[in-house]
C-alpha cells in the first residue's frame, strides 16, 4: 500500500536521508522515500502495519529532527 505524507519542519537533506534509512529498516516497510525538496514522505508498506509503522516513523523523525512532524 503506497501512501504519501507531508513532512513539516524538515530543515536538512542529510537528516532526511538518515530518516529514510532508519524508516526503511522497520518491519513491514517495503520501500520509503523522503524528499527534502518537496517535504514529502512516500511510504510503501503492508496495510495491516501502516499505523504501527507511522507511529515508529514519527518517533524516528523526532529523534533526528525534534521539530519535524509527519502530517497524516
Amino acid at each position: 500500500m503506497k501512501k504519501v505524507y507531508r513532512i513539516e519542519n524538515l530543515d536538512c537533506a542529510h537528516c532526511a536521508a538518515k530518516m529514510e534509512q532508519a524508516i526503511g529498516k522497520l518491519d513491514g516497510v517495503e520501500s520509503v522515500s523522503i524528499s527534502f525538496l518537496t517535504q514529502k514522505l512516500i511510504l510503501n508498506t503492508e496495510e495491516s502495519k501502516l499505523e504501527q509503522i507511522l507511529t515508529e516513523a514519527e518517533k524516528i523523525c523526532k529523534k533526528i529532527e525534534p521539530d519535524c512532524a509527519i502530517k497524516r
